[in-house]
């Protein structure tokens, strides 16, 4: 598979071009004084060579504007690289707010991807050109890494945790996807691939393919047969918070500390709800450690956060599924 891979792969992404300029001009800088530095050192030991065996050297005194000339040029190069670097990461791992959500569950040795609107695929993901796409990604066994040379893009993916990348493809085809971190024997076979379509051809893609329930639908569901509406009602907040414009949200917690409500947090507080218990609360919710796969976390997740938009909106759901699940419940 490697052996299709050029040492410079195409420009395929938004981002692609900013972490290629900021590469090079990187690679160029280091270059130079590089060279700068072995050539004056070879100079300097040629020209001030010692010529005669009782001969002795005398010391030199620099001028104080020599000492700062070679001292400030050199930080200001430093501090306008750190700067760069600092602008193009900082774009590289804030995903735009109109960026749609996949999310992404690894696995010794595939890649599982799900759409928002409820289609699965195994090793491959199709998604539209010029759209920004945000994925949630997870492992369920060790540690992987995301990694699409073609977009310039690369995050580990990790057991217990989540972590988010996002690209904006800008070119129609077929792009080498890697893990990039060695996960057991078979991870030189732990690849796959993303295909980006027209918008157009992308939805008649998803129209003729099966699909299941949405994230959402399938989040809501997991939420009723889990009975976590018997406590997460939208009309009573005696037993745990309400989950409506919860997620994103600051929470106090019972040792005084805040939270933010975002994934990584709501994942904890449904596989150990009492490790950080909200102010107010009991340690009344149950764990559902090994009840439940990464997948139908995510989903529950991803109702937890439709109830977020729906709050905003005043449009909260029925009562029996409006509150999700095992969140940041008693905890």
């Amino acid at each position: 598979m490697w052996k299709n891979v050029p040492l410079f792969p195409e420009q395929a992404s938004t981002l692609a071009s900013e972490v290629d300029a900021l590469y090079l001009t990187f690679l160029g800088i280091s270059i130079f004084f590089g060279l700068l530095v072995a050539g004056l050192v070879i100079f300097f030991a040629i020209r001030y060579r010692r010529r005669a065996e009782d001969e002795i050297g005398r010391p030199e005194k620099a001028g104080i504007w020599l000492e700062i000339t070679w001292s400030v040029i050199p930080l200001a190069i430093l501090l306008g690289m750190f700067a760069w670097g600092a602008k193009v990461y900082i774009g590289a791992f804030r995903p735009p707010s109109d960026a749609v959500e996949y999310f992404v569950t690894a696995k010794q040795w595939m890649w599982k991807f799900q759409h928002p609107q409820g289609n699965r695929e195994i090793n491959e993901l199709h998604v539209p050109v010029g759209q920004a796409i945000r994925l949630t990604m997870t492992s369920e066994d060790v540690i992987h890494s995301f990694f699409v040379p073609a977009f310039r893009v690369k995050a580990d993916v990790l057991p217990g945790r989540y972590t988010t990348l996002w690209f904006e493809a800008t070119k129609i085809g077929t792009y080498h996807l890697f893990c990039a971190e060695y996960c057991g024997v078979e991870h030189s076979k732990m690849g796959g691939s993303i295909t980006v379509m027209e918008p157009a051809d992308y939805e008649m893609w998803l129209a003729g393919r099966d699909t299941g329930p949405s994230v959402v639908a399938s989040g809501q569901k997991l939420f009723r047969v889990k009975a976590c509406s018997t406590c997460h009602r939208p009309d009573s907040a005696t037993l745990a918070p309400i989950l409506h414009g919860l997620f994103g949200e600051e929470v106090e917690l019972e040792d005084g500390s805040t939270q933010i409500v975002d994934e990584n947090y709501l994942r904890e507080s449904i596989m150990n709800p009492i490790a950080k218990l909200v102010r107010g609360y009991k340690p009344l919710m149950p764990t559902y450690q090994g009840q439940i796969t990464e997948e139908e976390v995510l989903q529950l997740i991803g109702y937890i956060k439709s109830l977020a938009s729906d709050a905003t909106e005043n449009q909260g759901p029925e009562s029996d599924s409006s509150s999700p699940a095992s969140t940041p419940d008693e905890g």
